[in-house]
């Protein structure tokens, strides 16, 4: 029997589509908006404005029935030029990247970033994210394809502006430094300062004197730091906790002896504007009689000296820079000095006892010097970007890890609850339900709450920090400060830099920094 042919048109007669009916109402969603502020470094002109523009973007937010509420982020006195400080920025794009903003309103380009690159950046991070951020001087919405060429050009402005006056600033600096009129904007340590003069601070210089005592005693910094702190001395607000870094930034201070010498730092013409170093670029500027003394003439110049002079002849010292710093990696016991033939070695005590019984081979002092300069060069040169990275993973780990604790979470519910409130006291302003007067004062006495609450927090994440990144920070400035290559060993460099050395193999070393970071540096060895 012959099969039945049939068409195409046959096929597709069959064919049974269902209709699925849409919806009679469809229910929008709706928009999740934020604001970003910047406010003034003014203290009382920061409360104010921050004030006026947590008022403003409130009720810009609430009187538009499509959008909802997200957080208004401020962040205080801090400049433009990069992003990098501005936690509350990091924070809204943190934020951002979870999913909980749809638009973010901001008054101009100028305020979200006066860099070129972070701006760009950022809208373009923001963009993949579906978040649309809306610059309400220029009238640019980047929800809009042609805004990006337009966002472009006005922070290329909005730089070129920044650039403007941080010349201006710079210029004005160095007038006040050629008069001599220059005033340090903090005090340091032994000091206090008020109306732009310094006065000693009778508590903490006593233990500047002690310092200064001590090192002439034969201590180094990292012995005079651990006395310190075994005697609990509190270190001054800056320096967080004691440590030989801090010490030695005492020892070289001028200001102890009454003197300043200004111009020790500048920054760079390039944009964003870096603070680095002076090593001779530029004029500096010593200013004799500037403040008291907290330390005499003599005693100042003595400790200079036997800076140099330790400096130059650590060898004869009877502190040696390795003292306590080098450790054997098959035992773990420490290695010490030993002399054999008028030249110094380290061997590691287990070995020295039975030679079978630990493997590791005696090390000669310039061998692990040699190796310390090339692993400086490296850092000098290379590190930042690590730093850098490693800084940037401290900051991710410490606010994952805090904005779980229960003291965060209760700031953050109470930061909500203001918001809710800020937002229903404007809503029953425009509803005729409360007179102005006393929506002012209300409105006024929830942003100073609002305000309180974020210091608290941004406090709080800030005290929690494990001190890793202070140290990290630490030695970046000590990097930065130090010369470009070493013609020789550096012990104070060594004590600033390295936590300890643990003896890998006979071939290497393995450097441990004061912020835990492990380098591993190969040994070329001497001709003994």
């Amino acid at each position: 029997m012959a099969k039945k042919q049939t068409n195409g048109n046959l096929a597709l007669e069959q064919q049974r589509v269902i209709v699925i009916p849409a919806h009679d109402e469809i229910v929008a969603r709706k928009l999740r908006v934020a604001a970003y502020a910047r406010v003034s470094s003014s203290s009382e002109d920061q409360l104010n404005s921050y004030r006026v523009q947590n008022q403003y973007y409130s009720e810009l937010i609430s009187n538009n029935p499509d959008w909802e509420m997200v957080d208004i982020y401020a962040d205080e006195g801090i400049t433009g030029t990069s992003v990098e400080k501005r936690e509350d920025f990091q924070r809204m794009m943190q934020d951002c990247r979870k999913g909980k903003i749809d638009r973010i309103l901001v008054k101009s380009i100028s305020r979200f970033a006066r860099n070129t690159k972070d701006c760009l950046a950022a809208v373009r991070e923001l963009k993949e994210l579906g978040v649309s951020v809306q610059f309400e001087e220029q009238g640019i919405d980047t929800s809009k394809v042609s805004s990006e060429i337009v966002t472009a050009i006005m922070a290329s402005l909005a730089q070129k502006g920044s650039e403007s006056i941080s010349g201006n600033v710079q210029w004005g600096y160095q007038k006040r430094m050629e008069s001599g009129k220059f005033n340090t904007c903090k005090a340091p340590y032994g000091f206090t300062l008020h109306e732009g003069k310094m006065s000693i601070k009778e508590d903490e210089a006593a233990v500047v004197r002690s310092i200064f005592q001590l090192y002439l005693n034969g201590l180094n910094g990292y012995e005079i730091a651990d006395a310190l702190s075994q005697q609990e001395i509190p270190p001054g607000h800056e320096m967080g906790t004691w440590k030989d870094s801090s010490i030695y930034y005492i020892l070289k201070n001028e200001r102890y002896a009454g003197k300043a010498m200004v111009g020790k730092s500048y920054s760079t013409t390039t944009f964003p504007h870096k603070k680095v170093r002076n090593h001779g670029e530029r004029e500096m500027y010593l200013l004799p009689d500037s403040n008291p003394p907290i330390v005499s003439a003599e005693i100042f110049d003595r400790v200079q000296a036997l800076l140099q002079s330790r400096k130059n002849a650590h060898i004869g010292s009877t502190n040696q820079p390795f003292s306590r710093k080098l450790y054997c990696a098959n035992c773990g016991r420490s290695l010490k000095r030993k002399f054999t033939n008028d030249k110094m070695y380290w061997v590691c005590n287990t070995h020295f006892q039975n030679a079978a019984s630990c493997p590791t081979p005696p090390y000669h002092t310039p061998d692990i010097e040699q190796a310390f300069c090339r692993l400086y060069y490296k850092l000098k040169h290379h590190g930042e970007p690590i730093f850098l990275q490693m800084l940037s993973n401290l900051r991710k780990i410490r606010y994952s890890r805090m904005l779980w604790s229960e003291d965060v979470i209760s700031l953050n519910k109470k930061i909500s609850d203001i918001l809710s409130q800020v937002q229903f006291l404007t809503q029953l302003q425009q509803a005729g339900g409360v007179d102005p007067d006393t929506f002012i004062s209300s409105n006024n006495k929830l942003n100073e709450q609002l305000c309180r609450l974020k210091q608290e927090k941004a406090r709080l994440l800030d005290t929690n920090s494990d001190g890793l990144a202070d140290r990290t920070r630490d030695l970046m400035d000590t990097l930065e400060d130090g010369p470009d290559f070493l013609d020789g060993f550096d012990a104070e460099l060594f004590d600033a830099l390295v936590d300890k050395i643990i003896v890998a193999s006979n071939e290497s070393l393995r450097f441990r920094l004061k912020n835990g970071l492990e380098l591993l540096e190969q040994i070329e060895r001497t001709r003994r």
